[in-house]
């Protein structure tokens, strides 16, 4: 391809989210096809050989000879299942190089573990897929880890993933050619709203329907944000200001469970969420993720994931053909169906 005016490199590393990587390039394409003349140009490049297989099983053909690019003002880096454990030295290397030749660096979904390896994230604001949020944070403590669409501070930048990178796209291209313009790719695209950097990557978060009472939203969130010392029932409707009967009676009618089972499931949700992606032990797993004992934990985690805690430290097994999230909010709830009495609070 033709050098444009704007040039961007995608660096993709196996299982890496081709969605991703398709809606990115397509807001860049559009954005030519209005324009009278091309604005974007762009190269898919590998460090792991000129074939890399996508989470979905598509092989992308890519550019293996990083010598020959050219000068680039962006480079994204996209990376998603087993990236946690992902570290290519070369791969670092020429990141840092290209940082320093004033190329915009941009990790996203769990590409940000590779731009933080190479040190690029230190002391700045970013974000990535909600689902790794914690053990994200748990690896890189100088990162000031947010959840959030994405971040731009400078020329480092990073996003959640997903369609999220629609929504950078946008925004870079408004930035240099005016939101009349980026409104005119969004409209192609059939594309709205665009959202901003801040907006929350989740809407429901196992909330059911948009219809749900602001007071079971409230709930739950603090719920997800007091995971490592649970709130007891009495305290969170303290804070929220409201009978303990009525937030009880409000929960079961929007959520389908109690309090205290929606809590339980999110802390195991964090629990695998932090096998997969720290090095933590088990132990330590159990306790940031707010139980008492390591037995409960074991227990609860066995029951509702069908697998001990120890036997989760992969999400994505080289021997199976594709990856798979246990733990949704109507499997939780079927479970609970199944077993009567058995998620009770954890009073050890």
């Amino acid at each position: 391809m033709r050098r444009a005016p704007n040039h961007a490199v995608f660096v993709v590393v196996p299982r890496f989210n081709i969605t991703t990587l398709i809606t990115m390039i397509e807001t860049m394409r559009i954005a030519n096809y209005l324009a009278p003349e091309p604005i974007f140009s762009w190269d898919i490049v590998s460090f792991d050989g000129a074939e890399v297989v996508a989470s979905n099983g598509m092989a992308t053909t890519v550019t293996t000879n990083t010598d020959a690019l050219p000068q680039a003002e962006f480079v994204f880096v996209l990376g998603s299942w087993g990236t946690e454990h992902y570290d290519n030295r070369t791969l670092t290397a020429w990141l840092r190089k290209r940082a320093r030749d004033g190329a915009g660096i941009c990790g996203v979904e769990l590409g940000c573990y590779i731009v933080a390896r190479a040190g690029l994230l230190d002391g700045k604001p970013a974000t990535l897929h909600w689902s790794w949020l914690s053990g994200f944070r748990e690896r890189f403590d100088r990162v000031d880890v947010q959840e959030c669409l994405f971040t731009i501070e400078g020329r480092i930048m990073t996003c959640s993933g997903g369609l999220a990178g629609v929504d950078l796209m946008l925004r870079l291209i408004e930035s240099s050619h005016g939101s009349g313009f980026s409104g005119e790719i969004a409209d192609q695209m059939l594309y709205h709203p665009i959202r901003t950097a801040g907006a929350p990557q989740r809407s429901t978060m196992g909330r059911s329907t948009e219809t749900m009472l602001p007071l079971v939203r409230e709930a739950m969130t603090l719920i997800e944000e007091n995971i490592e010392e649970p709130l007891s029932v009495p305290e969170i409707a303290e804070t929220l200001d409201v009978s303990q009967r009525q937030l009880e009676r409000q929960f079961k009618k929007h959520v389908g469970c109690t309090v205290v089972q929606f809590g339980l499931l999110r802390r195991l949700q964090n629990a695998r969420l932090l096998l997969i992606s720290t090095d933590l032990s088990v132990r330590e797993i159990a306790t940031a993720s707010g139980f008492n004992t390591l037995s409960h934990f074991a227990f609860s985690f066995g029951k509702f994931f069908g697998r001990r805690p120890s036997e989760y430290r992969e999400a994505w097994p080289a021997n199976e053909p594709a990856p798979s999230w246990p733990g949704s909010l109507s499997d939780f709830l079927s479970t609970l169906r199944d077993m009567p009495g058995r998620a009770q609070p954890d009073r050890d």
